[in-house]
């Protein structure tokens, strides 16, 4: 009897360990996280579930606090100290056109009647010629119904998760490849 004592204590130490191992790498280095919404479609869908890193430092795509005690999903466009314009449906940041080849699966994207993201720049929309010191300045890829940066201007650093790292979820479309960096 003490023997199956002994063996029950070992398998219920290993549990809580295993356990408590479980539970610090996902306060702190990496988490899980399910898309809600159409805002960063194509890239990623509603119910698309992905990885996040905590430990990384932001890159062009993040998770990050809400104010309605929501987590949103964004790309980051600007980091602290960039100037941001769009016009015709190109992205200048620093006054450098960038690239977007994440909008270009998007039908809506190639459609020559409307501009898919509609001209603006950084100070006519917020107020300010440059992103703040411990801002971001984020997007939505589905531009046309994005409740982002555009809408509700600035994101603080404080506020974000982490960093995206890969789709699992749905395994057919499982990637890292998001082209955020």
């Amino acid at each position: 009897m003490n023997n199956v004592k002994k063996e029950i204590w070992e398998w219920l130490a290993a549990l809580v360990i295993g356990i408590l191992i479980v539970t610090l790498v996902k306060v702190f280095l990496v988490t899980n996280y399910e898309v809600v919404g159409q805002s960063m479609m194509p890239t990623l869908n509603d119910k698309d579930k992905v990885i996040v890193s905590k430990m990384t430092e932001v890159k062009r795509m993040v998770i990050f606090h809400g104010d309605q005690q929501e987590d949103y999903v964004k790309r980051v466009i600007g980091l602290p100290g960039d100037t941001i314009t769009y016009e015709n449906d190109e992205l200048f940041i620093n006054n450098k056109r960038i690239k977007e080849p994440y909008l270009q699966s998007y039908s809506a994207f190639n459609n020559p009647n409307e501009n898919f993201t509609g001209d603006f720049e950084l100070e006519e929309l917020t107020g300010s010629q440059r992103v703040p010191s411990g801002k971001l300045f984020v997007l939505g890829d589905n531009r046309i119904s994005s409740m982002d940066s555009r809408y509700f201007y600035f994101v603080d650093t404080e506020e974000i998760v982490g960093t995206v790292k890969a789709r699992y979820w749905p395994i057919s479309q499982a990637t890292s490849q998001f082209y955020s960096e």
